[in-house]
């Protein structure tokens, strides 16, 4: 069990580094080519604070989920990383719709 803590802790505080550089330095290289190819210079900074508070979002739910893992003995420790995951992937999603065209470039 604490294996899984750990882990779940782990990817979820590099997901949310990830989304805090994406959005604060705009880091857009941190994302695939073909999210973002369609984008327009003017708009990266929209885009890429977008992006990264739904990567936020879904490494923040993760981590709450390693950390109510220790204390919650049903499967409701999922909760925060089921409503996170669906709140950031709906950001996201969002975003490269309006900014790049498509889900797929």
């Amino acid at each position: 069990m604490f294996t899984d803590v750990i882990s779940y802790i782990a990817v979820g505080a590099v997901l949310a580094v990830l989304g805090l550089l994406t959005w604060k330095k705009q880091k857009v290289s941190f994302l695939h080519r073909y999210h973002y190819k369609n984008v327009k210079e003017e708009d990266i900074p929209a885009y890429t604070r977008q992006m990264g508070v739904g990567q936020l979002i879904v490494g923040a739910g993760l981590c709450l989920t390693g950390v109510l893992r220790l204390f919650v003995k049903s499967f409701v420790f999922w909760t925060p990383f089921i409503v996170g995951g669906v709140i950031g992937l709906f950001i996201m999603h969002k975003a490269q719709m309006k900014y790049n065209g498509s889900w797929f470039g």
